[in-house]
């Protein structure tokens, strides 16, 4: 008997007992919908994170300078200057004070508390911020410590009602400021997100600070390939200073992208092995199955033997419909699977990345799983004595 024929058997004995055999694939199709599920819901998720860190710039490089007491610091000028030395590596610099918890008023109208950074001109190129309405801070104003900011939708519309404010004047920890431009909506203006954000020159900043001293610093690389050489070109040149690493740290966002990568494929690895158990469980239902189908049919196959049948046929009967078993399970679970991301995805407003390795992977491992589990219960049907086999009652 052919493999042909063999399935074609397989697919009789299945229909003839639907229940049986829906109840016998459960665990195929839970184990590999819940592979599929949980390998693209992580895949998007991870998708979503990376293109955010890639948004802010995969060429920005991070320096946060604590010092170690002494007169051993830098100053802007000393950044600008590393910056200015080695073109061929960096290409612009940022000095960055974060002032959180900032008062911002117009009149009766407040916003409190918001995020201010006092940063120099060059700050919209490095985090890829659009200006919507007139300009970027520039080098004049960082110079001559000039009193003017740039604000994102959410602080325009709740000091103003309107985005149209340039030239508008507003407090910020009672000190006036005057708009000069407004930043383009990234996040629907709500708060606490990108567009509830206030720029200022970084010369004004430490004022508003009282004397927040400058230890953050932004460098943005020439180009994605030599972001590594461009760090380590900043470490040398701090550990110059400091003769210390603990004195500072830097960070590249292409570090940061592979760190989550490698965070989220472990974390993917993990869940779905976790989810895979249930395919083992349901190898194990279809070899017990089996071995009820084979004393089921114990008179079927003493007939068989009996008539020619060679236990190569037995054998390879049972097994190609174990297989088919698996298989079809394997198949509406990766149909439950498909339909399930995107069903997640939609109730928690999450991005499904369907994996085309995920579900060729869960197939198979299905149909692997229907030959090491119905291996077991084809030998033993094809071991039987056709004598034996034909008496039994």
């Amino acid at each position: 008997m052919n493999l042909k024929q063999s399935f074609v058997l397989a697919l009789k004995s299945l229909a003839s007992s639907k229940m049986r055999a829906i109840l016998t694939m459960l665990g195929i199709i839970i184990g590999v919908a819940a592979v599929i599920i949980i390998v693209s819901m992580v895949n998007g998720v991870t998708g979503d994170v990376v293109a955010q860190f890639e948004k802010m710039g995969a060429t920005t490089i991070n320096v946060n300078v604590m010092g170690r007491g002494g007169n051993r610091s830098v100053s802007v000028d000393d950044m600008q200057d590393l910056v200015d030395d080695n073109p061929q590596y960096l290409k612009s610099m940022t000095p960055v004070i974060t002032i959180p918890g900032t008062t911002v008023k117009n009149g009766s109208a407040n916003v409190e508390p918001t995020t201010l950074a006092g940063v120099n001109e060059y700050y919209t190129e490095i985090k890829s911020k659009e200006i919507m309405l007139g300009r970027g801070l520039q080098y004049a104003d960082s110079e001559y410590r000039l009193r003017n900011c740039v604000i994102g939708t959410y602080i325009a519309k709740e000091l103003f009602g309107t985005t149209q404010v340039l030239g508008e004047s507003i407090k910020i920890n009672g000190i006036d400021f005057s708009v000069v431009g407004v930043f383009e909506e990234t996040a629907d203006g709500k708060e606490a997100t990108e567009d509830d954000i206030i720029i200022v020159p970084h010369t004004m900043s430490q004022k508003i600070s009282s004397g927040f001293s400058m230890g953050t610093y932004t460098f943005n690389a020439v180009s994605k390939e030599v972001s590594d050489k461009a760090q380590a070109l900043i470490e040398a040149y701090l550990l110059e200073v400091f003769s210390s690493e603990n004195a500072y740290r830097v960070s590249n966002m292409s570090e940061m992208i592979e760190s989550v990568n490698d965070v989220t494929s472990t974390m993917s690895l993990m869940l779905a092995g976790i989810a895979a158990v249930s395919l083992l469980v349901g190898g194990i239902g279809i070899m017990n199955i089996m071995l009820v189908s084979v004393t089921e049919r114990t008179r079927e196959i003493g007939i068989r033997k009996s008539l020619g049948a060679t236990p190569w046929d037995i054998m390879s009967q049972f097994v190609v419909e174990a297989i088919t078993t698996s298989c079809l399970g394997g198949v509406i679970g990766i149909i439950i699977g498909v339909v399930g991301s995107y069903g997640a995805s939609a109730l928690m407003d999450l991005k499904a990345a369907i994996s085309v390795g995920a579900i060729i992977i869960s197939f198979t491992v299905s149909a692997l799983i229907g030959i090491a589990f119905g291996y077991f219960p084809a030998k033993k049907a094809s071991r039987l004595n056709p004598i034996d086999a034909l008496r039994y009652d």
